[in-house]
């Protein structure tokens, strides 16, 4: 009974220590703010009152954005650049409880994006404006908040003086809201700065600021803390120091660690560590603050490149936008992983967040996945762009944008340059000199661990006064590759990288017979011989009369060691800019994937060029009319050859030579089978085949996960295909297919990759192109496994289920 009674109390000892444990580490609270919002179109002034009939407003959850679901409108004022889609003013409202036991507490928001305009009021009171949408911000509800009652906050969004942008905004809350209640004594908003003034993986020390505010009324001593956890949540080094601060003040701590033996963050390890922050009044822990960690070091040399770690390494990387194809502007950590896990497994190893701020989703995602980011502020300065762009807010606001830009995303170790703006106006006046240097001025200000960059058009040093300003560490410059060459000479001494670069055309699973590379058009407004369906050929031979094809980009870059790299302008379609067709074109024609998330022919390109992985891909499909000639292209790599065969004749050998990037033959049809196999030193690597699809037999659904959460959040992307009897894809089927999700799921959203697919992303249905479409599901809530139900005219219905967890 004794030692019964012993293990009785170890366990008692043991359960209560983890609960003081568990408390102490729920020091700061921060609670997802998303839920039970209610929404209006509309101007609605009078809903900052509690007394506001907002009976029929819509029930929602945030991140919202009102207008992916709105309808494609040639007229509309967001014009072209954004897509044809609705804009206009909106309004947010949210009832809540404070619980009493926070009156000591100081209680903020915090809005990760709002797009634009917004405007916030708690209990009728306003706390303030920020036009710029992209922007994180937050505010201090302590004041006016009613603690153990309820509370209205109301959120005006106004998106209406358009045009505002080159590209798809979307309108609305977007992005996530917290709420966050911390002690009056706690570690301030973006409030640590870690840095590693030296690294290697034999020892490497960091340096840590960290900004405390102190709330109180009296002055406060306190202990502060510093871990440094590993990957696999274990202690690694500590520093404690006893510290003292006046009231109603912030004040700048500073500890300095080391740690022996790192390991070190890369792009294909992306070792991470956590800085964690706490902060003791009298042994009681008050606040508890993380920070994210990676070590690594990285240069720029002007004759070699970009190294990380002292590893020559080519930046491989693509410009992404912010929105998420269906989705719109709305953020979701899944929608973005799916992205960047289509970039990874292509062989991209950077991003460049164009041409704005991007989620914090995003920047915590390439830490943990390994991606060199470009991490980018502005698109206008003083000078527009279009009418109602940014530089109408310049004057009042570009100071504290990129202050909380840079003090936003400077602690994640995927940042390794920033940019203070992208093809900038005053690059071709001397206006440029001067506001370039104040950027740049500010951004060392806040970190110096990292080179200022910009995206550059003009190489003609005379006329370029950004480059005159001598205030960048970093040259980028867009498109010209065919100047590269002479950039060493020109621009003596100085680190160069391509900022943006190919902006070639395609659409997914459209071929047309090569005949040479053409600009669509050749000069901005000159006409062009389009194709009638508003598609370009998947064939890497189309581009835009300002940039090059990819295999054109890739291969002068390839060649110059000089050049840190390239980003290749975009890893995805987007919506908007649907250069080169007016309306019905809603979304561009730039991306290696499209805006369904379905990859172009050329992924493959790269995929053999920039990845480890053993490519071999052929195009194009294998439908096509008797005796029709077809150009059959193949990409390839990790071998010498590749044999083509059609119905088991052999169609020849070929390598490629020189700095080929693809073989290609020219092939009667005749229908059956077409087959590659690829050889090195005589072995066969990789056999691929096409077939002739014969008559459509089913729908073929592919989710892209088996389980998800029933968190309200979780995402699966089912991948809709037309197959025939034997399961081979119909390449041209367009028919109409309905859907029905029943159980722990709702549809969000559908596409089918077509950039004038001008049927609404939110609708139950879609219609096939070029065999396919995609249809995103988000979980409800419930518990309960989802069934997708797809039907269409004459093929049997085709289910597919997801577990829920």
């Amino acid at each position: 009974m004794i030692k019964h009674k012993n293990i009785f109390q170890k366990i008692t000892i043991a359960l209560l220590f983890s609960v003081s444990v568990f408390a102490q580490k729920q020091a700061r609270i921060v609670e997802d703010f998303n839920k039970n919002w209610n929404f209006k179109l509309g101007d609605y002034p009078e809903a900052i009152n509690a007394n506001f009939n907002a009976s029929d407003w819509r029930a929602l959850q945030l991140p919202h954005d009102w207008s992916i679901e709105g309808a494609f409108d040639k007229d509309a004022k967001t014009k072209q650049a954004q897509g044809f889609l609705p804009a206009g003013k909106g309004w947010y409202r949210k009832v809540f409880t404070i619980p009493a036991n926070w009156k000591n507490k100081t209680v903020s928001i915090e809005f990760d994006g709002v797009f634009k305009n917004s405007e916030v009021f708690i209990n009728g009171k306003s706390l303030g404006v920020r036009p710029n949408g992209y922007i994180s911000f937050g505010y201090d509800l302590t004041q006016y908040l009613n603690f153990g009652k309820e509370n209205l906050i109301a959120v005006k969004v106004d998106n209406d003086s358009q045009p505002n942008s080159r590209w798809y905004t979307g309108s609305g809350i977007y992005r996530n809201v917290r709420l966050v209640a911390s002690e009056k004594l706690h570690v301030g908003k973006w409030g640590t700065f870690v840095t590693t003034p030296e690294v290697s993986a034999a020892k490497s020390k960091i340096h840590l600021e960290v900004t405390i505010d102190n709330d109180n009324a009296s002055a406060k001593e306190f202990k502060l803390v510093t871990s440094i956890v590993n990957a696999e949540n274990k202690e690694v080094a500590n520093y404690t120091s006893t510290e003292k601060i006046g009231a109603k003040t912030s004040e700048k701590k500073i500890h300095d660690l080391v740690l022996d033996q790192p390991k070190l963050w890369s792009t294909e390890n992306p070792y991470l560590y956590k800085v964690i922050t706490k902060v003791y009044e009298k042994s009681k822990l008050i606040d508890n603050y993380e920070t994210p960690l990676g070590f690594r070091f990285f240069n720029f040399d002007s004759e070699k490149g970009f190294s990380l770690n002292g590893v020559p390494t080519k930046i491989y990387g693509v410009c992404l936008h912010h929105d998420n194809g269906a989705l719109g502007a709305v953020e979701n950590i899944h929608a973005v992983r799916r992205k960047l896990t289509l970039m990874k497994e292509m062989g991209a190893n950077a991003i460049r967040m164009s041409h704005n701020p991007h989620s914090l989703e995003m920047m915590q995602l390439c830490d943990e996945m390994g991606f060199i980011v470009q991490d980018e502020a502005f698109d206008v300065w003083k000078k527009k762009k279009v009418t109602n762009d940014y530089h109408k807010d310049w004057d009042a606001w570009h100071k504290q944008d990129l202050e909380d830009f840079i003090k936003r995303d400077r602690n994640h170790p995927s940042v390794m340059m920033w940019s203070i703006g992208n093809e900038i106006r005053e690059q071709f006046d001397s206006t440029g000199i001067s506001i370039t240097r104040e950027l740049a001025k500010i951004v060392k200000s806040l970190d110096t661990t990292r080179p200022v960059t910009s995206a550059l058009t003009e190489n003609v040093i005379e006329k370029n006064f950004i480059y005159q300003s001598g205030a960048l560490d970093l040259l980028g410059f867009n498109y010209k590759h065919e100047d590269y060459k002479d950039f060493p000479t020109k621009f003596n001494g100085q680190k160069i990288l391509a900022s943006e670069s190919v902006s070639a055309l395609e659409t997914r699973g459209r071929y047309d017979f090569p005949d040479g590379i053409k600009a669509w058009p050749t000069k901005h407004g000159a006409p062009f011989d389009g194709n009638a369906d508003w598609t370009v050929s998947a064939y890497d031979q189309v581009k835009s009369y300002w940039g090059a094809t990819h295999e054109e980009n890739w291969k002068t870059i390839k060649k110059q060691d000089f050049m840190a790299g390239t980003f290749i302008w975009t890893g995805f379609d987007y919506i908007g800019e649907p250069d080169p067709y007016p309306f019905p074109a809603r979304s561009s024609y730039f991306g290696i994937v499209d805006l369904a998330g379905l990859p172009k022919d050329v992924y493959y390109m790269y995929q053999s060029e920039w990845s480890n992985k053993t490519v071999l891909h052929i195009l194009p499909h294998w439908n096509w009319k008797k005796d029709q000639e077809v150009e059959v292209w193949a990409y390839y790599n990790n071998a010498d050859e590749v044999e083509l065969f059609l119905n088991g004749r052999s169609l020849g050998k070929k390598s490629k030579q020189n700095d080929d990037l693809h073989i290609s033959w020219r092939v009667k049809f005749e229908p059956g089978t077409l087959k590659a196999i690829s050889r090195k030193n005589g072995k066969v690597v990789l056999e691929k085949e096409i077939r002739t699809a014969g008559e459509g037999s089913k729908i073929d659904l592919k989710a892209d996960k088996t389980l998800i959460k029933n968190d309200t959040y979780d995402l699966v992307y089912v991948t809709v295909s037309m197959v025939d009897k034997d399961g081979n894809l119909l390449p041209t089927a367009m028919d109409l297919v309905n859907f029905e999700v029943t159980g722990g799921g709702k549809l969000v959203g559908v596409d089918n990759g077509y950039q004038a697919n001008l049927d609404s992303f939110k609708v139950n249905s879609c219609k096939l192109f070029n065999g396919k479409c995609v249809v995103i599901i988000q979980s409800n809530g419930k518990n309960e496994n989802i069934q997708l139900k797809a039907t269409a005219s004459g093929l049997q219905a085709s289910t597919i289920k997801v577990e829920v967890n």
